[in-house]
């Protein structure tokens, strides 16, 4: 029986995914291959947060102070902490714009009647598939150039590119952000600035209210400033830390915010440079700001908890790699490799190799070579005559000569050492 004829399994699509994200509670969210260092996020912010609020609690309880106004601090602080650690989460465990690979290329009819300067192999590999590498598309009256992408097997739409980490197509890709362990998309970006934002706010309301903390003490202490400081150790260790990261998250707001008001990526801007070049999703600052801010979130493309089999998905999960390599020949894979080898070794591609050959050399090579042995055979040495007008003769001084024309004039006379040197230098002399 045919494997395909035996049952087919199904499973999750977030069982067979071929992505690097990481799934937890049954595909319900999905994280970046580097979801650890989400943990070292959560502890740079929640570490201090909870120290601030340790801090103000015992303001109020063992320190003569308004009790009403300690309290009204602790809850704030506790709140902002607690908002920005949501929006970390929101950012990082949730799909980014994911697009949906594709199981076969798309249909390449239409490339074939197309003669751009990027046509290429698709991966440079076989030929059976030529697709332009890069198409033109229309946005808002300009034109924008969209890529193939060979691992999802599909044009990428514009502002869509494909990030090396997670291994997928994300629509409108800002970068992969490290600390939150995810890609920044059109899905997660708004609660990407909003982390940034409130881990900014949350930063500059510790480092004043610590400092609120240690002037207080320094009336306590007849104004001694340094005195106060030594008295309150972990209000100085907050202000030295928010001193520090503000700089960071500050200034992580305010290029986003300047991306947000221009409509730009991170990945948009350090490619292209707006700044050089009109940019096609400008809209205006309120334009930009209204689309960012209060327009809907659009829905994902995958569903992650549907069910898929798996043999479909196999298939996709090799294609991707080789681009269907089940579609060619054993022969021409045996000539891939060899071709992928001599790419290694010289440096050029196949496509490159072949582009490269100066075929008008080998079809003279050919020519000659079909001449030669249509001469050949009519050569016939098993003692019959020699058709050609080439006669040999050995006179008796020891050498002989040839006559290449036919009509008894020699042409050359080599000396004759033995049988052997005769027989080579005469074949030699047949001009074949």
């Amino acid at each position: 029986m045919a494997p395909d004829d035996g049952p087919t399994k199904t499973k999750r699509l977030y069982q067979v995914w071929k992505g690097s994200n990481r799934f937890f509670f049954g595909g319900r969210l999905i994280f970046g291959p580097d979801v650890a260092s989400l943990f070292l996020s959560t502890f740079l912010i929640a570490g201090p947060a909870i120290a601030f609020c340790i801090r103000m609690y015992i303001k109020i309880k063992h320190e003569n102070t308004n009790v009403g106004r300690g309290y009204s601090m602790l809850t704030l602080g506790a709140l902002l902490s607690a908002l920005d650690l949501g929006f970390l989460f929101f950012t990082s465990g949730r799909d980014p714009g994911i697009l949906p690979r594709n199981s076969t290329p798309p249909d390449s009819d239409e490339a074939f009647e197309e003669t751009t300067p990027s046509m290429e192999w698709v991966n440079g590999r076989t030929p059976h598939l030529k697709l332009p590498r890069t198409k033109d598309v229309m946005v808002n009256g300009h034109t924008v150039k969209v890529k193939y992408c060979d691992t999802c097997l599909l044009y990428r739409p514009p502002r869509a590119s494909h990030c090396s980490i997670c291994n997928n197509c994300v629509q409108r890709f800002d970068h992969h952000c490290p600390w939150v362990g995810q890609c920044i998309g059109v899905r997660n970006y708004r609660f990407f600035f909003m982390f940034i934002s409130t881990s900014t706010i949350l930063c500059l309301y510790v480092f004043v209210c610590s400092w609120i903390n240690v002037l207080e003490k320094e009336t306590d202490n007849e104004g001694n400033i340094w005195k106060a400081l030594s008295h309150d150790i972990l209000s100085v260790i907050l202000i030295v830390y928010c001193f520090i990261a503000v700089w960071f998250v500050g200034g992580l707001t305010v290029f986003h915010f300047y991306l947000i008001c221009s409509n730009q990526t991170t990945y948009e801007n350090f490619r292209y440079r707006y700044d050089k070049k009109e940019n096609p999703y400008n809209k205006g600052t309120a334009g930009n700001l209204r689309e960012m801010f209060f327009s809907k979130i659009p829905p994902s493309l995958n569903n992650f908890r549907s069910f898929v089999e798996e043999s479909e998905h196999i298939v996709m999960g090799s294609m991707t790699p080789n681009c269907v390599e089940g579609q060619i020949s054993s022969k021409e894979k045996i000539d891939i490799e060899m071709g992928n080898r001599l790419a290694e070794d010289t440096g050029y591609s196949l496509p490159e190799i072949l582009r490269n050959l100066d075929y008008d050399d080998l079809e003279d090579e050919m020519m000659i070579n079909k001449e030669g042995e249509r001469r050949m055979d009519s050569l016939v040495f098993d003692g019959q005559d020699v058709k050609p007008p080439v006669e040999i003769s050995i006179p008796g001084d020891g050498t002989f000569k040839t006559d290449q024309n036919g009509d008894g004039g020699f042409m050359e006379s080599y000396p004759a050492r033995n049988e052997t040197d005769i027989t080579a230098l005469s074949l030699s002399s047949l001009q074949i």
